[in-house]
């Protein structure tokens, strides 16, 4: 994939957090520097500063004389994200739901029913996309200085957690069945409503998560 030249450590930075996201990059990879400057039809500098974003951000750690490798985070380092963005989360949605107007909510629905969409056609990536920009909208709404200026640290690194806890069997019914709750709630402007289901569903994804560490450090151990 070529790469425009435009803000260009920018945009590598956006390829390599899908890459990590959709599994291309896996945590604990080392990043092959030679590879992905051909892939991607760029040289060396751009990609080192994209990598020393994902640094500050996270995402990656950079080892000096080893190179770059994809963050492995544990599952409890995981779980205190969700347990922190749960909280957070649940009081974008209150205050959401408390000064939602008709034009916002419709924009809701918008966002809606692309997630219908893309969980229609079992398109994970799309779905997660799309999911990323209906949370950002409601933290917009909610008008809160203070929580957007914690949240955005924190939102980065749960998108790609997000994208795996899809993997869990049964969760991707689960997250649009939540969607369609939260829905509801903010249709009735059930600001109580709306702050418990999205915790909620920041909850059920973590334990997604947890699920699939435990099934994978089985597997882990029965191969050995």
């Amino acid at each position: 994939m070529k790469i425009k030249k435009s803000t260009l450590h920018v945009r590598v930075a956006d390829a390599l957090r899908e890459m990590i996201m959709t599994g291309e990059l896996r945590e604990g990879d080392k990043v092959n520097e030679t590879e992905l400057c051909a892939a991607m039809e760029i040289s060396k500098t751009p990609l080192r500063e994209a990598l020393r974003v994902l640094c500050v951000e996270g995402l990656i750690s950079l080892i000096p004389n080893r190179g770059a490798f994809v963050t492995k985070p544990t599952i409890d380092e995981i779980t205190e994200m969700f347990d922190v963005m749960a909280v957070l989360e649940g009081m974008c949605a209150k205050k959401a739901a408390e000064k939602m107007t008709e034009a916002d909510f419709l924009r809701i629905e918008f966002f809606h029913e692309a997630l219908e969409k893309a969980y229609g056609a079992r398109d994970q990536k799309t779905y997660i996309r799309v999911n990323n920009q209906y949370h950002s909208f409601v933290q917009e709404l909610a008008e809160n200085r203070t929580i957007n200026a914690i949240i955005e640290g924190l939102r980065k690194k749960i998108l790609l957690h997000r994208f795996q806890s899809l993997n869990l069997a049964g969760r991707f019914d689960e997250s649009i069945s939540e969607h369609r709750e939260l829905l509801e709630a903010f249709r009735r402007r059930d600001a109580k409503k709306a702050e418990e289901i999205m915790k909620i569903h920041l909850q059920h994804q973590s334990a997604a998560l947890k699920t699939l560490a435990k099934s994978a450090a089985g597997r882990s151990k029965g191969g050995l």
